[in-house]
């Protein structure tokens, strides 16, 4: 159903038609923590902050209003590898959308004024960060993991380096980082695809492309570690992972069953069922699977009281040996199945989660991945191929960080 396009200057645009009176449009840029030099760290979402405070013809407040004025909503957030700025509105404000958009990727201004005043607002959101140990370990874990790396730094930066931020500093990044070959647009509504085509190109073809961006590479070496750090916290944190392979790899969505079965989130997950159900350890117990363009990581997240930190731990590495070890029956393995496409499918109403879904499966793979297609490919897990990737995933000794 998806119609795709690419502009003379490599900036490629994908569109879903829908019948909803609801449209997105939005930009996501190929670009992330981990392609900030070691004196920019938290320039990319530095700059996403600074992108709506004022351009060449707009004050802050007049971004602010574009969209809201019409009953719309803008936003934008930043990953390790994605920037995505878009917008959510009745279809017949398309083209202000668009126009919104161009305007403040390739028009704002980043006054002096004005990044003195975002730099206080994210130093208080780095401190109210450190206030969530339940988010920060998830952090702090994977800079454990890729130490000396350029994943291994936190996406809202550091004090020191958000101190450092200038308006020279922050345009020799957009320049590097911002170019048209490396975004995608994408679109979601009403909206035929030929004036999709003609707007893009109205606001998007006068970007051009100048010097390289960052070369990503690729970690070379995991050395699993313990560590432990000292929190004012009444329950213990804790993290346990392992390295694993990229979103290209073809065993992605084996593990991502895997990741169902353990702990992905259903009250009937393995991990539930063992430390909340059946031995009353956890109020929450999760795994998740988190893939990057060139390696991956599987972990497994508890809070517990101090004294059952342990016993959680083996619990968990017994469910581990038991996936290794034993394999899923027919029904075990069918159940599973249904489950996952079940979730995956509700997952798909919501529009704005299926429109950046969309738009990050383009920027990556270039092409779309329907959800019919993901249903094959999930039919095609076999309860072998399960225990082979679970036996290639958790072989190795286990990352594990605790907050005590």
């Amino acid at each position: 159903m998806v119609q795709t396009h690419r502009l003379s200057n490599g900036l490629r645009i994908i569109h879903r038609p829908s019948l909803s009176e609801i449209s997105y449009c939005g930009i996501v840029v190929n670009t992330g923590t981990r392609d900030e030099y070691p004196d920019e760290f938290g320039m990319a979402h530095f700059v996403e902050h600074m992108l709506f405070k004022g351009t060449q013809k707009r004050k802050a407040h007049h971004i602010a209003n574009r969209m809201e004025n019409v009953g719309g909503d803008m936003n934008a957030y930043t990953t390790k590898e994605d920037t995505f700025y878009y917008a959510a509105f009745l279809g017949e404000y398309f083209p202000r959308a668009v126009e919104l958009l161009s305007d403040i990727l390739f028009h704002s201004e980043f006054a002096p004024a004005q990044i003195e005043r975002e730099r206080e607002v994210i130093l208080d959101e780095i401190n109210s960060y450190h206030d969530a140990p339940s988010e920060l370990i998830f952090d702090d874990f994977e800079n454990m993991v890729f130490a000396r790396h350029d994943i291994g730094h936190y996406i809202l930066g550091e004090p020191e380096s958000l101190h450092s931020f200038n308006r020279d500093s922050i345009l020799r990044f957009v320049r590097r980082q911002y170019q048209p070959s490396e975004m995608v647009f994408f679109s979601t509504g009403r909206t035929a695809f030929e004036k999709v085509v003609r707007q893009a190109e109205k606001f998007f073809s006068v970007a051009q492309n100048a010097s390289p961006v960052k070369e990503r590479v690729a970690p070379f070496q995991f050395t699993p570690r313990t560590e432990k750090m000292h929190k004012n916290t009444s329950q213990s944190h804790v993290m346990l992972g392992y390295s694993t392979f990229d979103m290209h790899h073809p065993h992605k969505y084996a593990l991502h069953m895997i990741n169902h079965i353990l702990g992905g989130g259903s009250m009937n997950s393995r991990l539930n069922v063992s430390l909340r159900e059946k031995h009353g350890l956890v109020y929450n117990v999760e795994s998740n699977v988190n893939f990057y363009t060139d390696t991956g990581l599987f972990a497994f997240y508890f809070a517990s009281d101090p004294k059952q930190r342990e016993r959680c731990i083996r619990l968990i590495g017994k469910e581990i040996k038991r996936l290794r070890e034993e394999a899923l029956t027919p029904m075990q393995l069918s159940l599973a199945k249904r489950q996952w496409k079940g979730q995956m499918g509700i997952a798909a109403e919501n529009s704005e989660t299926r429109a950046l879904s969309m738009a990050k499966n383009y920027l990556h793979f270039d092409r779309y991945t329907s959800l019919d297609e993901l249903f094959t490919r999930i039919d095609a897990i076999t309860s072998t191929q399960l225990r082979e990737v679970a036996n290639e995933v958790f072989s190795s000794t286990p990352f594990q960080l605790s907050y005590l």
